[in-house]
């Protein structure tokens, strides 16, 4: 969403990190958005001023992987297939030039530039991948339709799925590429949904075709221009989890999880997070759910009925391969999880 890209920024803060989440040093400043993780010693991040990091060795140290000619992009998603292959997508208008994927199959030494258009309204929000080969990429909407990019190469090349198979949205709505997270495509399956925030509710399309055809539910989440879901997860084909909030008021406690048995079909409001406030990014970690966001991390053993505290850590994106993972957020900040706060009752 482009108002988000402008003002998240200015209204974002970092708290000390606490005992669940082990700082690392990023050797940098920029403001990370973009995080996946492979392994318990591979994870790549990316960010603004063009920022993309890699760690082989479980986060000890962080190489840059920079990309020629991309150093004013802003990287909003990174999908992340293992220790050398990786596919990036900054966000930004189109029409200057900052709507771009790229790809690496050596580790970041090199990267190919794999998509870019100049379309008028084009606004890469995130992507992610069902499997090695087959994912999807999506923008805000043009002409009153979400555009979708689809590849079935490992994001070698990428088309767009024609609009008319997408519903109509709402006026004003959109997406916040806030953590990479507000679409998700469930493994090794032909489904995947998209959260929305801009319109009078908060919505969730979905696609049980790989992207081909989409339908679209309504949410009981109250949404504005700085309001919705930022962070979708599903866990099966049923069953589902959707965060957020407001940008612009991120202490804001009313209840913002929704959560689907029914495939995205249907959604009820959850239990309140806590701490309260903005929640930009949601993972499952074994059996447990981790919420994060300005306001700190929250932790539910039961997927999403109850929640608690972990911390006040302030991050945007979190990502776990297994028990391991790391979360990214402003002033370079990247934090390693500690899994032992899950052994605790």
């Amino acid at each position: 969403m482009k108002t988000f890209l402008c003002l998240a920024a200015l209204t974002f803060w970092m708290s000390p990190v606490q005992a669940q989440w082990i700082q690392q040093n990023s050797g940098t400043e920029a403001s990370f958005r973009a995080v996946g993780a492979v392994s318990d010693q591979v994870c790549w991040v990316g960010g603004s001023k063009g920022t993309i990091l890699r760690t082989v060795n479980g986060g000890e140290t962080w190489e840059p992987r920079p990309i020629p000619n991309a150093e004013t992009l802003d990287f909003r998603d990174i999908h992340a297939f293992s220790v050398t292959t990786a596919v990036a997508m900054s966000a930004g208008e189109a029409s200057e030039g900052k709507a771009r994927i790229y790809r690496t199959t050596d580790g970041g030494q090199t990267w190919q530039l794999v998509f870019q258009t100049r379309q008028k309204g084009v606004f890469l929000d995130g992507l992610d991948f069902w499997d090695e080969k087959n994912g999807l990429c999506f923008s805000d909407p043009i002409d009153g339709k979400f555009y979708v990019l689809t590849t079935d190469d490992g994001g070698k090349t990428w088309q767009e799925t024609p609009r008319q198979n997408f519903p109509p949205v709402l006026p004003g709505e959109a997406a916040f590429a806030a953590s990479g997270t507000s679409i998700v495509a469930l493994k090794n399956s032909q489904t995947a949904w998209i959260g929305t925030g801009g319109g009078h509710h908060a919505r969730v399309f979905r696609t049980t075709d790989r992207g081909q055809s989409w339908q679209v539910s309504e949410t009981p989440l109250p949404a504005d221009a700085s309001s919705g879901i930022f962070g979708i997860r599903f866990w099966s084909e049923k069953a589902g989890i959707a965060v957020g909030g407001d940008y612009k008021n991120e202490k804001d406690s009313t209840r913002n999880v929704l959560l689907t048995s029914d495939g995205g079909k249907t959604w009820r409001i959850g239990s309140a997070v806590k701490p309260g406030g903005l929640k930009e990014s949601t993972a499952l970690v074994g059996t447990n759910l981790l919420a994060v966001g300005p306001s700190g991390t929250s932790l539910s053993r039961n997927f999403g009925q109850t929640w608690q505290a972990l911390d006040t850590s302030a991050f945007h994106a979190v990502s776990f391969a297994g028990t391991t993972g790391w979360a990214v957020g402003s002033n370079g900040a990247i934090a390693r999880f500690d899994p032992s706060i899950l052994r605790k009752k």
